[in-house]
C-alpha cells in the first residue's frame, strides 16, 4: 500500500476534490479516482471525504494507493478477420469496440488475447500485456494493424515506423464541408492540461504529430477525407481534425455535436503498408469500410441526390 499527503495551495481553493486530485497525480484518471474516494481511500484528518468536495487551502488530503496486481495477458479463443499471416507477421482487420491490448479496465477479451490463441508466438518486446503490438489504432477505431511474431519482426516495423516509411490511411467522416483539396496538419500533440483522459494540440510537454489529409467526398454538412499519418501520436487524427475545426463524427471524446447517429466514431483505418522484414518485399494490404460506415455514407448520397 502507497499512501501519498497532499497540500492544497491557495490557487487550487474551491476546486472539487476528483477534480484536483486528477490534475495533482498525473498517473491518475478521474475514473480511478472516484475509485480511491468510493473505496473511502481519500482521506482528510482521518475521515473519508466525497468526490464533490470542495478543497480548501491547507487541507492535507491523505491518499491510500493499494498496490497494481500484477496481469498478464492469457490466450482467449474468438474469431479474427486475418487479412494476411506468415512466420514473421500477422496483418488482422479490427473491428469496431475491440480494445488492442490488456490494461486498466480491459483486463481481457482484447486482440492480444486472440492473438495468443491464434498465433501462440508473439514478439516479447512490449511485455507481457502488449506482446507482438507495434502501434495501436483506438478501441472505436475499425481497420488494420500488424502485429509481429518474433523480435525481429518486431524491431524491423518498429523502426520503419520511426523512419516515418511504414505507411498508414485511415477514412474518417467529418463535420463540415472541407474547402481545400488537400492539406497537412502539424500540430504537436500532448495530454489535455484540463482532462487528462483527453489528447490537445499544445506546446507543453509534446510531440510533434503531422496528418496529411485528402478530400474523397463531399455531402451536404459533412465531408469524407483520407488522412495519411505521418507521426503515430494518441487520437492524432480526431485531435487534428477538432483543432481545425472538423471533428469527426460519432466521435465521444472530441466531437460535441451529435447530429448522425452512429456506434461511435467514423474513423476506419483502411490501408496499411510496410517492408517486409524478411524479404524486403513491400507490401500493401486494403480493408474496405465496415457495413456500418458504408450504410451510412449510402444514406448522406441519397440525401444529397434529393437535394
Amino acid at each position: 500500500m502507497e499512501t501519498r499527503i497532499l497540500i492544497v495551495a491557495e490557487q487550487d481553493q474551491g476546486t472539487r476534490l476528483d477534480k484536483y486530485l486528477s490534475q495533482a497525480m498525473d498517473d491518475c484518471s478521474r475514473s480511478r479516482v472516484q475509485q480511491l474516494i468510493d473505496a473511502e481511500a481519500v482521506r482528510i484528518e482521518d475521515l473519508p471525504v466525497k468526490n464533490s468536495y470542495k478543497v480548501k487551502a491547507g487541507d492535507e488530503i491523505e491518499v491510500m494507493l493499494p498496490e497494481d496486481e500484477p496481469l498478464e495477458a492469457q490466450p482467449q479463443e474468438m474469431e479474427l478477420d486475418v487479412v494476411y499471416e506468415d512466420h514473421d507477421v500477422i496483418v488482422i482487420n479490427k473491428p469496431k469496440g475491440m480494445v488492442v491490448h490488456p490494461g486498466p479496465g480491459n483486463p481481457d477479451h482484447t486482440l492480444v488475447n486472440g492473438l495468443l490463441w491464434h498465433c501462440q508466438d508473439l514478439s516479447g518486446i512490449n511485455g507481457v500485456l502488449r506482446p507482438g503490438i507495434v502501434h495501436r489504432i483506438d478501441k472505436d477505431t475499425s481497420g488494420l494493424i500488424v502485429a509481429c511474431k518474433n523480435d525481429n519482426a518486431h524491431q524491423s516495423l518498429a523502426q520503419q515506423l520511426a523512419e516515418k516509411t511504414a505507411g498508414r490511411q485511415y477514412y474518417a467522416l467529418v463535420h463540415g464541408v472541407m474547402p481545400h483539396e488537400y492539406g497537412t496538419i502539424d500540430a504537436p500533440i500532448g495530454r489535455d492540461e484540463k482532462d487528462r483522459q483527453k489528447m490537445a494540440v499544445t506546446e507543453k510537454n509534446s510531440r510533434p504529430a503531422i496528418t496529411h489529409f485528402k478530400v474523397v467526398e463531399r455531402f451536404d454538412r459533412y465531408t469524407l477525407l483520407s488522412c495519411r499519418l505521418e507521426t503515430g501520436r494518441t487520437h492524432q487524427i480526431r485531435v487534428h481534425m477538432q483543432y481545425i475545426g472538423f471533428p469527426i463524427v460519432g466521435d465521444p471524446k472530441y466531437s460535441l455535436r451529435k447530429t448522425l447517429e452512429t456506434q461511435g466514431q467514423m474513423l476506419h483505418a483502411y490501408q496499411l503498408s510496410f517492408v517486409h522484414p524478411s524479404t524486403g518485399e513491400r507490401m500493401t494490404f486494403e480493408a474496405p469500410l465496415p457495413p456500418a460506415f458504408e450504410a451510412l455514407l449510402a444514406q448522406l448520397r441519397q440525401e444529397r441526390s434529393s437535394l
